[in-house]
């Protein structure tokens, strides 16, 4: 790589070799030979560091986890009155160390950002490039066309104050209950390369590294803002004076990376982009020096021109930066990808972690079985101790062992799931299997002393254990009529029982009528009702059938009957029932409910298809 040096300031002017192409899905992931080094511990605190203070109303609403090393917080974020979904890659020694802390790089997406999944997932390799660094990589989702920053007035129905969340918000929830250092980073393409300057200039000290790829750094020059309306107009029908305000509202420059230049002093920055030439990742177009992706080609030509404006500002003003001018490439993301993995060596430096290399080696009882599971890839860690064993993590998954169940191969979404239910040491004990095949070959299942973990790809992970699980063997597990679990078991909000769903239904339990399911329209009018909390209490039954197709459950407070012609009616216990019930049920004169039964003057009635049964101030009438 040629490059010149100033005062400073290093410019490179070529793409190295070894360039990471995107991860295809469903491929197989590419694995390296751990080196040899012995890897740091992860920087912790400076002594007497504060612990933040949590912000008020600030929570964690809902958690679910990808993998054992990759989860997903809903966090609620007062200012912006609603929680954001915030993905955390796990540091490669989050399990083997469970009481060590380690340094955190926030990273940032770009301007047409989705509300459910980040663009570096979705578009790059990043989970699995830092499975083996020890760094907690954080990942906002949301904020499409926000700059990561406080607007001043609400936009399409969003209230963005993203700067508040990023700064003061999220970093308690991060090193309070997520085993986080204040040790910082931010990294960011395109308008995340843009906010990732802008929110270490505004917060000085608060990033050790800053990085921009593709980042527009110029906020607020001639013809910048209306450029910049352009762009979010585009990208979701937005509105910039609504961030800023005017193109002569001083918030314009009060938020410009290339004004607040000075404030990135004592910052590790390191800023790349392409010029809009095509390059080895662009399809030419038939016009000279065009690549087909048009508007990358002018993204491109404008990150490079502020990125190269503000490199020379920093170099004025004596700020050490790395300044990569790439000589093709348009605006997209293996370009980014490839400046990511570039930028790690500095950005670990910055971050205190050097010779982050993993050290590790197989032995014991773990060896063989690592040995025989090509897919696991290359050890992260050294074995480690668990609550009653041992377990050893790997690019792909974790070997966990006791002297009970022996070694055992757990990971992707059902390890996330697996950590969840609190591992070794949780309610499902230690895995008694590795990942097996289901039945009916759409899914995947482990088990475990005290239950299994299954997975689809259209459910994800969810172990079934206990009375739950039992009854749902006996009615044939996923080919039976309920299908695959959908969701985790949890208290009812009556708090009087549990309740787990499923594709096709639920399982109930409670004590005094064990495990029973609900299902199709049955269970649309049992929720109708109000579930568990309504007259009708739990069901006493599992979905029975009767004639003609018709089906019915029992509940503690009376009945529901479905059938194809009229749907589903509820009957309470009591008069009418019994009047019912000594006339046959539907084998009977009056044949099934019709309606549910309702209050009228005096009393209540029930429709059937051949009459009506009324109880009026104490006098049933069959009629």
């Amino acid at each position: 790589m040629a490059t010149a040096v100033a005062t400073g300031l290093v410019v490179a002017g070529s793409m190295t070799a070894g360039v990471v192409v995107p991860a295809v899905a469903g491929a197989a992931p590419t694995t390296t030979k751990p080196a040899p080094a012995k890897p740091k511990p992860a920087p912790k605190p400076a002594p007497g560091a504060p612990t933040p203070p949590a912000v008020a109303g600030v929570k964690v609403t809902n958690t679910f986890w990808y993998s054992d090393r990759r989860v997903a917080l809903w966090v609620y974020s007062p200012a912006m009155g609603t929680p954001i979904q915030v993905q955390i890659l796990l540091a490669r020694d989050w399990n083997a160390q469970p009481t060590a802390k380690f340094p955190q790089l926030l990273t940032l997406d770009g301007l047409r950002a989705q509300d459910d999944q980040s663009g570096w997932i979705l578009n790059t390799n990043i989970e699995d490039f830092y499975k083996d660094k020890n760094v907690n990589v954080v990942m906002p989702i949301g904020g499409e066309s926000s700059f990561y920053t406080d607007w001043q007035s609400p936009d399409n129905g969003k209230t963005y104050k993203w700067e508040t969340f990023l700064t003061k918000e999220l970093p308690s929830v991060l090193e309070n209950d997520w085993r986080s250092t204040q040790v910082r980073g931010v990294q960011g393409l395109s308008m995340g390369g843009s906010a990732a300057m802008m929110l270490a200039a505004r917060n000085p000290g608060f990033y050790k590294f800053a990085a921009s790829y593709s980042g527009i750094l110029q906020l607020s020059t001639i013809g910048m803002p209306q450029a910049i309306q352009f762009a979010v107009r585009d990208a979701g029908g937005y509105d910039s004076s609504k961030m800023f305000g005017p193109p002569t509202d001083p918030a314009w420059k009060a938020h410009d990376p290339y004004l607040l230049a000075d404030k990135l002093k004592g910052t590790s920055l390191y800023i790349s982009s392409g010029n809009g030439l095509p390059g080895k990742y662009d399809t030419p177009s038939k016009l000279p020096y065009l690549a087909t992706n048009y508007a990358g080609v002018g993204l491109e030509v404008l990150a490079r021109v502020t990125s190269q404006q503000m490199a020379t500002k920093l170099n004025q003003l004596g700020i050490p930066a790395q300044a990569l001018y790439r000589p093709s490439g348009t605006h997209t993301w293996p370009y980014w990808q490839f400046e990511m993995t570039q930028a790690w060596p500095q950005a670990a430096g910055a971050l205190g972690l050097v010779a982050d290399n993993p050290a590790c080696s197989t032995a014991g009882a773990i060896a063989p079985v690592a040995k025989a599971h090509a897919e696991l890839g290359a050890c992260l860690t050294p074995e480690y101790g668990v609550p009653g064993g041992r377990a050893q993590d790997f690019r792909n998954g974790r070997v966990i062992w006791s002297a009970k169940t022996g070694a055992k191969v757990v990971g992707g979404a059902i390890g996330g799931a697996y950590v969840a239910a609190g591992g070794p040491g949780g309610y499902l004990g230690f895995p008694t299997s590795d990942e097996l095949g289901t039945p009916d070959r759409i899914g995947r299942f482990n088990r475990f002393e005290n239950g299994n973990v299954y997975w689809t790809a259209k459910t994800g992970a969810h172990p079934v254990v206990g009375a739950i699980s039992a009854a749902w063997g006996k009615a044939g597990y996923e080919r039976g009529p309920l299908g695959y679990p959908a969701g985790d078991e949890i208290t009812t909000p009556n708090g009087k029982g549990r309740v787990q769903a499923f594709q096709i239904g639920a399982y109930y339990w409670n004590q005094a009528n064990g495990a029973n399911s609900v299902q199709g329209r049955i269970q649309d009018k049992y929720g109708q009702l109000g579930y568990e909390g309504s007259w009708l209490g739990f069901p006493k039954t599992s979905e029975l059938a009767l004639r003609d197709g018709g089906r019915f459950n029992r509940f503690d407070g009376g009945n529901i009957y479905w059938t194809p012609a009229h749907g589903a009616a509820a009957i309470a216990n009591g008069d009418i029932l019994d009047a019912w019930g000594k006339a046959g049920y539907e084998n009977g004169k009056l044949g099934y409910p019709i309606g549910d039964q309702t209050d009228v003057p005096g009393g209540s009635r029930v429709p059937f298809e051949h009459g009506v049964i009324d109880d009026i101030n104490g006098t049933v009438t069959v009629h």
